[in-house]
């Protein structure tokens, strides 16, 4: 009878060993909009959502991307190693025209879906009815600028890839905080009026609070585009009116014709030669999309607004930044093309 009693007590343990095998194979993840989700003890296979997602998770962990949310291009893909340039293009499930669908999310078999960037409820809505509708749990993180150092933790940790999130984590926490340091030395009546000019006229912007200036609005900048909301479009007049004294411009086609243009020339900007075009490749260093490719551009906006204040090697730091989040040095001529707009731009 004992050994029956055993035998039944041996039968019972394996049953509850059995019974609790799946919750191992799970974890119990909240993300930064207080969602939680059942998410794979070990992910190995990650869909990003959009384009601030694609970035961060290439940066941490681009060998568990199952692809691009839109093609790159010939400029761009030189900057990234050929065997992640080369990963499919399936689309985005967030932002302007949404270009993926529930069946190529589905077909990618992805272990997560990871969303990064803003926290509204419109992300929060998309990421629950996404997850509703595939089954995969869903995944959104903040996107802000202070955000980074946390966010690399957090998600470098749910990808397996601590040590790697930990180590990116803390080039992004010295580097805003030495950026608050040095922009706290610099008088408000210094700190220049900034307009940010989007698309091929340099008539969308975005207004004070928008993640899209958050880079300008970190370096102390003053925006002119007094208004309410995030991106907007604008009329000539209204910059006229605003007189920026610096302009930063994501749109080679702006730039190259913003100085001959009757519109424009009587802007202080245009007139000073303080147009820049932000650094392209792979990814703008400002915004379109606003990620982490925004940490290097704080040192350029730095170095235009407050070259006293940051005079360090540009070219060094971009070197350094490219290697280490982007997994490749870039050459020196890709480095003339990217430093090429503050060279020659300086007044």
């Amino acid at each position: 009878m004992v050994g029956g009693g055993r035998a039944v007590l041996a039968a019972g343990a394996l049953l509850l060993l059995a019974g609790a095998a799946p919750a191992a194979d799970t974890r119990a993840v909240t993300d930064s909009a207080g969602r939680r989700a059942e998410v794979p003890a070990r992910v190995e296979r990650v869909y990003a959502a959009g384009g601030p997602a694609s970035i961060f998770l290439y940066t941490l962990a681009p060998e568990k991307m199952l692809g691009w949310n839109r093609p790159l291009s010939a400029e761009e893909r030189v900057f990234v190693p050929a065997r992640f340039a080369e990963l499919p293009t399936l689309g985005r499930l967030t932002g302007r025209g949404n270009t993926a669908n529930v069946e190529v999310v589905l077909a990618a078999r992805p272990d997560l879906v990871f969303d990064y960037g803003a926290l509204t409820a419109t992300y929060r809505s998309l990421a629950d009815r996404t997850q509703q509708q595939i089954g995969v749990p869903y995944l959104l993180f903040d996107g802000g600028l202070s955000a980074i150092p946390a966010t690399y933790t957090r998600v470098g940790d749910l990808l397996g890839v601590g040590g790697r999130g930990r180590e990116l984590g803390r080039y992004a926490e010295r580097l805003l905080a030495e950026t608050d340091r040095r922009v706290a030395r610099v008088p408000a009546a210094q700190r220049p009026r900034v307009y940010y000019a989007r698309g091929p006229k340099g008539l969308e912007t975005a207004a004070g609070g928008s993640i899209n200036v958050e880079s300008l609005e970190r370096l102390g900048a003053r925006n002119v585009a007094e208004m309410p909301g995030g991106l907007a479009t604008v009329s000539p007049e209204q910059v006229l009116g605003w007189d920026p004294e610096i302009i930063i411009a994501i749109d080679p086609a702006f730039v190259g014709s913003v100085r001959a243009d009757p519109l424009w020339k009587n802007v202080r900007a245009v007139r000073d030669g303080r147009v820049y075009l932000v650094p392209q490749a792979p990814f703008p260093w400002v915004d379109f999309p606003p990620s982490v490719n925004r940490l290097i551009g704080l040192k350029w906006l730095g170095r235009i607004f407050y070259p006293e204040q940051f005079p360090e090697d540009l070219r060094q730091e971009t070197r350094a930044f490219y290697t280490l989040f982007y997994h490749q040095a870039p050459t020196e001529a890709q480095l003339d093309t990217l430093l090429a707009g503050v060279e020659r731009s300086r007044p």
